[in-house]
């Protein structure tokens, strides 16, 4: 019998997972990759018997490879808050979807294991850009305001490191980033005895941070901006956490964060307005390589000549 986990490589992903096996350890193959590489199951080739755990991508995009390994005998726990259409009917999978809006994989994963490693949830929903639902988390914990904020830069800077267009483009592996992490059963111990790992995460974040903030918007008003970054590693480490910014200092505007890529497309960010937390993976799923959840999605690769349908799409979309 073999174990396999496999989990997005950002935030939620990743601190899903470290609940899961400080609750439960299990000697595991983890699959992982950018957060945008979410077509992970097939990379599982799982046999009769074998246990497959897979957090935090989507059921809809994985759903051949699921029903495949579903097909060869292996049990399947999935656990998501994307867009997953229809479940399949099977007594060997078991699944904890939940896409309402303030809702993430960290989240399901806490109340599944009754708090048990709750720190590690709140680090992960923090990286998610759902501030309420962990500090909803966060308040029977006992955390000092500095613990707390700890934990929220935490959360952030796993999150960043999670984007890029390849493994290369990052500051850690997400499969390594998660290892380290794993031998902590608090983030806070994680922060204090690997504080040069996370002074590379919080360098690296600031200073691409800085480099976005410099960019021109290509439309800004009161309803929507959407910001152009370049086709160089920084832009791609930063967009999607870019986004979350621009979205928690202006709640009631929706964001589009576009990355240029090297065959000339368009990588996309979108957050949909805090205070109208819906719509953001109906809008990238009319694109061919667009899905996400409602308050954040994205498409992989735009094509050039749709940037002006979506920018029209997405300036209707939060009128």
């Amino acid at each position: 019998m073999a174990d396999y986990d496999v989990f997005n490589g950002d935030a939620d992903g990743i601190c899903a997972l470290l609940q899961l096996r400080l609750a439960e350890p299990r000697e595991s193959e983890l699959v992982s990759g950018v957060k945008r590489d979410i077509n992970l199951l097939r990379r599982v080739q799982a046999n009769a018997g074998d246990r497959v755990t897979v957090l935090d991508i989507s059921m809809d995009k994985n759903r051949a490879d699921l029903h495949r390994i579903l097909d060869a005998g292996a049990e399947v726990f999935y656990v998501d808050h994307h867009f997953a259409g229809e479940v399949p009917a099977s007594a060997a999978l078991k699944s904890m979807i939940n896409e309402a809006p303030d809702v993430c994989t960290s989240l399901l994963v806490n109340h599944y294991l009754r708090g048990a490693y709750a720190t590690w949830g709140v680090v992960g929903t923090f990286g998610d850009n759902l501030v309420k639902s962990a500090l909803g988390m966060a308040k029977n914990l006992d955390l000092s305001v500095a613990q707390l904020n700890s934990l929220e830069s935490l959360g952030v800077y796993i999150n960043y490191n999670g984007y890029g267009s390849t493994v290369e483009d990052l500051h850690f592996d997400p499969v390594a980033l998660y290892q380290l992490a794993s031998r902590y059963s608090s983030p806070l111990d994680f922060i204090a005895d690997e504080s040069d790992s996370f002074n590379r995460l919080e360098a690296g974040y600031q200073q691409d941070l800085s480099f976005a903030l410099e960019a021109e918007a290509v439309v800004s008003n009161d309803a929507v901006a959407v910001i152009a970054l370049p086709d160089e590693p920084w832009a791609r480490r930063v967009g999607g956490v870019f986004g979350n910014q621009l979205a928690n200092q202006n709640p009631d505007r929706g964001h589009a964060v576009l990355t240029t890529k090297d065959n000339g497309n368009y990588l996309v960010s979108v957050r949909a307005p805090l205070n109208n937390k819906t719509g953001a993976a109906a809008l990238c799923r009319q694109f061919p390589t667009g899905g996400g959840r409602e308050a954040a999605a994205g498409i992989n690769d735009l094509p050039a000549d749709k940037l002006d349908q979506f920018i029209d799409i997405f300036t209707k979309a939060y009128q």
